[in-house]
């Protein structure tokens, strides 16, 4: 595996001072390579007049600008916790990766303008064998990086050497375009310099742009990865006396810096001290065995009373003829021998199509069909559900 040029064989690739090491490592190889593509590619394009050629080479020019991002932002990802950032610093990669989107996004509008000048000014390119050499190597450089960036990026889950991957490959795709346009211009009468300048800068900007949405998606806090709801769910659900669970809530401060809240049901019979015990082993479980700080809360629920228990169950049905995705936890029932209020929240997909208030009026109306004088309490949640 190329990961393997910066990872060492007795390395664990999750380990924040491995993967600060890595990334800095990383980027500053790809500092280097970019350095002499970017010399080579803008020497060559201004000696032969070709726009393409050294449009091409600005874009590795700013690809080392988007490297010396990478190396700063793993650098402040190392930093420990502190007293202005208690969950630390490691979103810092995904800083990084914001400013990579927008150099990228940057070059791409000035290439475009570039471009766009030499197709209504046109003038004579010379494409000699030297400007071939340099865009072919280039185009394997290129490959090479993105396989190299790609593997490691895998390896270390890291935001930054994903995106570089992503960049790199799109430089492939653009530099091959703009060799094609060489080749043919050094066989041919056709000029197609300037409209080859407008390809690379739209690719750059596509790249650029699917960079910028992944990592805003990220800042803002996207939901979390459905296989680590599954794992937490299922690691919960084995502990003893746990009845179900619900509203569990992950946040991600960046690699190995999760979250998490949960919601788990017990039994009422069951003692505060026991309960609390519970909620402890659970969360000291989650700390030695996973990389997620779990804060449980505990819901005691009433199991061994006839009518609650068919409530419930009615509850259950009336929700689930609504919408099959719909989930109904925190059910009790409130009330004296004459009125009784049924208690309850629903989690409600963000997808479904039905609305808030619309769910709520068809419980009530199913409520009002059971034989008693029940009223409805019901808290409507959206939130995703698995």
């Amino acid at each position: 595996m190329l990961s393997k040029i910066f990872l060492h064989k007795k390395d664990d690739p999750q380990d924040p001072a491995v993967r600060a090491r890595c990334g800095r490592n990383a980027g500053i190889f790809g500092i280097v390579l970019n350095t002499l593509l970017a010399a080579g590619k803008i020497i060559v394009g201004s000696i032969s007049g070709a726009i393409s050629v050294t449009a091409d080479g600005l874009n590795n020019l700013t690809d080392c600008g988007s490297n010396v991002v990478s190396v700063i932002g793993f650098k402040m990802s190392e930093k420990p916790a502190d007293k202005e950032h208690p969950f630390g610093h490691r979103r810092a990669e995904s800083v990084a990766s914001l400013l990579i989107a927008v150099i990228i996004l940057v070059v791409a509008a000035e290439l475009i303008m570039q471009s766009a000048e030499k197709i209504f000014s046109p003038s004579e390119t010379d494409i000699s064998l030297l400007v071939l050499i340099i865009l072919g190597v280039s185009v394997a450089v290129k490959l090479f990086m993105f396989l190299f960036n790609r593997s490691l990026g895998k390896t270390i889950s890291s935001e930054t050497l994903k995106a570089t991957a992503a960049d790199s490959i799109s430089d492939v795709i653009a530099t091959t375009a703009v060799l094609i346009s060489a080749i043919i211009s050094r066989f041919t009468k056709l000029e197609l310099d300037g409209y080859l300048g407008v390809v690379v800068a739209l690719f750059i900007a596509v790249t650029g742009i699917g960079i910028l949405k992944d990592t805003i998606s990220n800042l803002l806090g996207k939901a979390p990865d459905p296989e680590i709801v599954r794992d937490i769910e299922k690691r919960v659900l084995s502990f003893e006396n746990v009845r179900g669970l619900h509203d569990l809530t992950v946040h991600d401060y960046g690699q190995n810096k999760l979250y998490a809240t949960v919601h788990v049901e017990v039994d009422a019979q069951m003692s505060i001290t026991s309960a609390h015990d519970l909620a402890d082993r659970i969360e000291k479980d989650f700390a030695q065995h996973t990389a997620i700080a779990l804060t449980v809360h505990i819901d005691p629920l009433v199991y061994d009373d006839p009518e609650l228990n068919r409530l419930r169950d009615e509850i259950y049905r009336i929700v689930g003829e609504i919408d099959p995705s719909l989930k109904m936890h925190d059910f009790r029932m409130v009330g004296g021998d004459t009125h009784k209020n049924l208690v309850f929240d629903v989690a409600v997909p963000f997808d479904c199509k039905i609305s808030d208030a619309d769910i709520l009026q068809r419980i009530k109306d199913g409520v009002a069909l059971l034989d008693g004088h029940y009223d409805t309490v019901a808290t409507i949640e959206r939130q995703n559900i698995e």
